[in-house]
């Protein structure tokens, strides 16, 4: 008779438990679901991240653009992209990452109860599309054709990719549409949008860059120049007008929010990694000119530098502005190194900033769009508007023949091309689509190579090959070849 009781009653219990089991095991005071907020937020950090790495594994934009070589393993700077799986990281990061975060933002927002006043939900919206085509722009303008119309969905394992040009003009019409939302809508989100607070002027003024930026990729392409040139032209008087409008991620100084160059440059416990040293390419480029003093049988050579020099990189270890010899191995002591303002736990990154606005406005002038002032004008505020942005005087910069505008050596794009490179430093993606698109600075061949091996694209990720082959196939046809050689479709 006992046994029997003992079994009824946890035969109770058991039912008990069962029957209340979701009650019990709820906390009402947690939140079920993110937040389109917190999922935008997670994207900003995640794009902005894998932009502004060194880590050889994911990120050798530097490294492309010929800002930094390396010391002890040069296959980055020798242009090798399988060993370590660099496309793969990179592709995942953004795909997976920012990707996936803005489509599960958008999904919070339109079923946030939460959200009384539908201009707001249209807004958040429209910033998180902004950031969404911002990423597809990087990876386009990486890869080529990629996953576009049928990219992020759990149920389609191999997507096709799209035309690159195609996909192109979309987010120029998907921004155009966004702009429209930002222009009208007073509201979005709170703090959590890290880098304007919700601000949609700041939005818009950064999607009208962008927008510019995108026009103007297409400037040289037959079929889609005056698409570019209109869509170009409808920005203009709409983007950054200072480096207050700037796109910045403010970065924490403690882990793991903090700037991630800090430790791929100095490692887990601040140790020295000694990886890296400036290029040749960037600091020969940044010497102005050769101050020479004879005095008695005394000679005295002063050289004369980028007032932004101090700002990129140390001196090296005899006191002297040094680049390593790009693509092969460099003593790092000998060379100078990153400058210590890049490398602090909470330095900012910046994404996109007025001074590439105004070398877009003299590129335009000298194409002859509506653009209003000179291509010489713009040409100096945009060499002023970084030299302010890295805390350094541009006057006597601008005064020096060899730097001047109608003194400078070289076409437009010669000029223009070098100085918006300059003006990238610490952006390799920029600085390497900048020489892409303008073919300026000459860059250095890395020994055994040729100017050709400077790679135009990153080839796919190698496990495209094996998991979505048929859609790669039909891709790497598409675009000519997945090769390093294969110019882009808006690399003419």
């Amino acid at each position: 008779m006992k046994r029997y009781m003992i079994i009824g009653s946890l035969l109770f219990l058991f039912n008990s438990c069962t029957k209340n089991f979701e009650k019990i095991n709820t906390n009402n005071y947690a939140p079920t679901s993110a937040t389109g907020e917190a999922f935008l937020a997670s994207a900003e950090k995640g794009m902005t991240d894998i932009l502004t790495s060194a880590n050889v594994n994911r990120n050798v934009y530097r490294q492309y653009a010929q800002y930094w070589t390396n010391t002890t393993y040069p296959q980055e700077s020798r242009y090798d992209l399988i060993t370590r799986a660099i496309p793969d990281n990179f592709w995942t990061a953004i795909y997976t990452g920012a990707l996936k975060d803005c489509q599960l933002a958008k999904q919070a927002i339109a079923g946030d109860p939460l959200i009384i006043d539908e201009n707001v939900r249209k807004a958040q919206t429209a910033i998180v599309d902004v950031w969404q085509c911002y990423a597809y722009h990087v990876l386009t303008s990486t890869f080529g054709n990629v996953p576009y119309s049928q990219a992020i969905d759990i149920e389609n394992l191999q997507p096709k990719y799209d035309d690159g040009l195609t996909i192109h003009k979309d987010l120029i019409n998907r921004l155009s549409n966004d702009i429209a939302v930002l222009d009208t809508c007073a509201s979005s989100f709170g703090a959590g949008d890290i880098i304007y607070g919700g601000d949609n002027a700041s939005w818009s003024m950064f999607a009208n860059t962008l927008k510019m930026k995108l026009g103007l990729m297409l400037a040289d392409v037959p079929s889609s120049s005056v698409f570019g040139k209109n869509a170009y032209e409808e920005t203009v008087g709409h983007t950054f007008s200072s480096n207050a409008d700037n796109a910045v991620f403010h970065y924490l100084g403690v882990t793991p929010n903090n700037n991630p160059v800090s430790d791929d440059l100095y490692g887990s416990g601040l140790t020295n990694r000694k990886d890296f040293v400036a290029a040749n390419t960037i600091v020969n480029s940044m010497l102005v000119r050769i101050d020479t003093t004879i005095s008695g049988t005394d000679t005295t050579i002063t050289k004369i530098y980028d007032p932004r020099m101090s700002a990129y990189f140390t001196k090296n270890n005899a006191g002297i502005y040094k680049g390593g010899i790009y693509g092969t191995s460099n003593v790092w002591s000998s060379n100078s190194k990153p400058s210590n303002n890049l490398v602090q736990l909470d330095a900012p990154a910046l994404i996109m900033d007025y001074a590439e606005v105004e070398f877009m406005l003299a590129e335009g002038a000298e194409r002859g769009w509506a653009v209003t002032g000179t291509a010489e004008s713009h040409y100096n505020a945009g060499i002023t508007a970084s030299c302010d942005y890295w805390g350094v005087d541009a006057t006597s910069y601008l005064a020096e023949p060899t730097i001047a505008y109608n003194t400078a050596a070289g076409t437009w794009k010669q000029k223009i091309g070098t100085q918006q490179w300059l003006a990238y430093y610490n952006r390799g993606f920029e600085g390497w689509t900048s020489w892409r698109r303008l073919d300026y600075p000459t860059l250095n061949v890395p020994p055994n190579l040729t100017y050709a091996d400077i790679p135009v694209r990153w080839t796919y990720p190698v496990k495209e090959q094996t998991l979505n082959g048929s859609s790669y196939s039909a891709a790497s046809s598409a675009i000519g070849g997945d090769l390093r050689a294969t110019k882009l479709y808006w690399d003419k």
